[in-house]
């Protein structure tokens, strides 16, 4: 299977769109909620697509050359996964021209945007679900849903009962996506926003549709559209039979074992063996899967890691593995965030609640893995992996380059013992840390390094 040319050297940026920026308050709705306030599940804070491109230049200064936007298609919530209309852009996100100006300046600048594909189910609102609630049995879209009986009640507490829902959320009816009617609806919509310019889609819950057939028919139609576009799903275990599908999947698997590592649940050698077994896995898409620290369903990395030392490690390590690495909007200063819906919080655009140095050292790691092949396209492979320790060392080469990545999670310096004959590095040649400047010599075919505690070195 063929994956889009461009993958390899794509770093992600996550946007949620109604909390990275309000760039027209015209089209905020009423009682909107102050910025920067306590994210809710219901209260919207007023970013828009206009707000996304009067900030492009930050991202651009970031570093960043993707976008993935969580839903922006018409719909009652500020998380839009309960779209009404999937061919029309949220009015209090925009207009379809507010969405043209940013994808065209997207692609002035070498940035590609892809879309959330939310295709499992609906909201109520949706035309077909509505036409349901009002004309019950004799709706002719009774089959676009699983209905278990009449009359159909949509609307209380409790799960829904009347039909299937995601999760039983009685604002999610779940599509019958077996419905040859259904199908040409969700390839259409599909197949439209490709040719108006996004360069792919990330995935809502593919596997709640467990369809080979949809998913085969849906990768054709996309590549017809864009043989080049992105299919990224959103599969939270590592099962490789999903593989065919897409081009890479959400790689929430090697997420939890980086932070299981840098939070001392998981010795270096469990690690190195459940990073070696997801890379085997991957097989040869591992360079197109998307790899996140974090997201809008995830706790923020910097709650989780206590801090932005460890955040700084986590990302050093990210930016290092194979695939797409992907920043949740905020994550680069050290925004907080608990459980959803605190993990969504405004983005707070006055510098002073910044962590600088964080976001300095982000922008660093982009710049070193753009200009590093070895980190962008490089096989990987475990080096060393020493528990007692701390001590965690893998390689990604490609030709005759080869970029070793040194890890210490103990609290004190570390002398490592790093065997590099595999790499190439003969005895006598001199390597340098291409994160903190110094260096060292190669001794028959070992690398003697000193690390400090809580520290990473890549080195070439």
């Amino acid at each position: 299977m063929t994956q889009p040319y461009w993958l390899p050297d794509a770093v992600f940026y996550q946007i949620f769109p109604d909390r990275f920026a309000n760039g027209d308050p015209t089209n905020d709705p009423p009682r909107v909620a102050p910025w920067g306030s306590p994210p809710t599940l219901w209260d919207f804070m007023g970013g828009d697509l206009r707000g996304i491109l009067q900030k492009l230049d930050y991202l651009l200064d970031l570093g960043v050359n993707a976008l993935y936007l969580n839903p922006i298609f018409q719909a009652t919530s500020n998380h839009r996964y309960n779209i009404s209309d999937y061919y029309r852009i949220d009015p209090k996100l925009g207009t379809m021209a507010d969405f043209r100006a940013l994808l065209a300046a997207c692609h002035a600048n070498g940035v590609r945007l892809i879309l959330d594909g939310v295709f499992n189910h609906t909201g109520r609102g949706f035309f077909a679900f509505n036409d349901i609630l009002e004309n019950g049995k004799h709706s002719p879209y009774r089959d676009w849903y699983h209905i278990r009986r009449w009359p159909v009640r949509a609307y209380g507490e409790g799960p829904a009962e009347d039909y299937d829902a995601w999760w039983g959320f009685r604002s999610l009816p779940k599509l019958n996506t077996a419905n040859p009617a259904v199908r040409e609806f969700i390839f259409g919509v599909a197949r439209y926003w490709v040719e108006q310019g996004a360069d792919g889609w990330r995935l809502d819950v593919p596997n709640e549709i467990d369809d080979d057939g949809f998913w085969q028919e849906f990768r054709a139609v996309v590549k017809t559209a864009n043989p080049d576009a992105y299919l990224v799903g959103e599969i939270w275990t590592a099962e490789p039979r999903w593989l065919q599908h897409f081009d890479g999947l959400m790689h929430y698997p090697l997420r939890e074992a980086l932070l299981a590592l840098l939070r001392g649940e998981l010795s270096a050698s469990a690690f190195a063996a459940r990073a070696e077994e997801l890379y085997r896995l991957a097989g040869a898409q591992a360079l197109s899967m998307y790899v996140p620290l974090g997201s809008h369903d995830t706790e923020r990395v910097h709650t989780l890691l206590g801090g932005a030392e460890k955040t700084k490690l986590a990302f050093a390590l990210q930016m290092a593995f194979p695939g797409a690495p992907a920043i949740y909007y905020g994550d680069e200063i050290g925004l907080e965030g608990g459980k959803d819906p605190d993990n969504r919080r405004a983005f707070p655009w006055a510098r002073a609640a910044w962590n600088h140095d964080l976001r300095a050292w982000v922008q660093r790691l982009i710049a070193l893995r753009k200009r590093t092949p070895a980190l962008k396209r490089g096989a990987f492979r475990i080096v060393a992996a020493k528990d007692k320790q701390n001590c965690l060392a893998f390689a990604r080469s490609l030709g005759a380059e080869a970029v070793l990545v040194v890890l210490n999670t103990s609290q004190v310096q570390r002398h490592c013992h790093l065997p590099v004959a595999d790499l190439g590095w003969e005895d006598g040649r001199i390597v340098r840390d291409l994160l903190g400047g110094a260096e060292g010599i190669v001794a028959g075919d070992i690398l003697h390094w000193d690390l400090p505690g809580q520290h990473v070195a890549w080195l070439a």
